[in-house]
């Protein structure tokens, strides 16, 4: 029973050393992937800087709006929502663009998007514009 209590040997310090190493590689590759996914995920939705620029209320019948893009990317919008509250806002119809393409262009680029809503002084409305990328939100009470 002693000698064998005695015959115990480890790995060899050149095993030992071979072995850390390629655990330490290991774990650099598997974080490269994942930081390489999660920042071309992140830089993709972060080309597309949409902002409303003015929102022109002087028609009671139309709402007119002017979205400006300093991203990066173009940004296309798909859909229009409107309403009195975030929970009650709806898919506009009535919607016209001044590009059909929907494509406010990069840099600085402009859309005027005019709805045909009517709407009543006093009132806080809620937009929301759907883009490729996400939701720009908004929410303004016309004087």
């Amino acid at each position: 029973m002693a000698s064998i209590l005695r015959s115990k040997k480890g790995i060899s310090p050149i095993l030992a050393t071979l072995l850390l190493i390629v655990i330490a590689v290991a774990a650099i590759i598997v974080t490269y992937a994942w930081v390489m996914t999660f920042t071309s995920s992140q830089t993709g939705k972060a080309g597309q800087l949409v902002a409303i620029s003015n929102i022109n209320w002087s028609n009671s019948s139309k709402i007119v709006v002017d979205i400006i893009n300093s991203g990066t990317d173009d940004a296309k919008i798909l859909i229009v929502y409107l309403g009195t509250s975030p929970t009650t806002r709806t898919e506009q119809r009535s919607v016209s663009y001044s590009q059909p393409t929907k494509i406010v262009s990069a840099y600085g680029g402009t859309i005027q998007i005019n709805i045909t809503y009517s709407w009543s002084s006093g009132t806080r409305y809620y937009f929301r514009f759907l883009t490729e990328a996400g939701n720009l939100d908004h929410d303004e009470r016309p004087s």
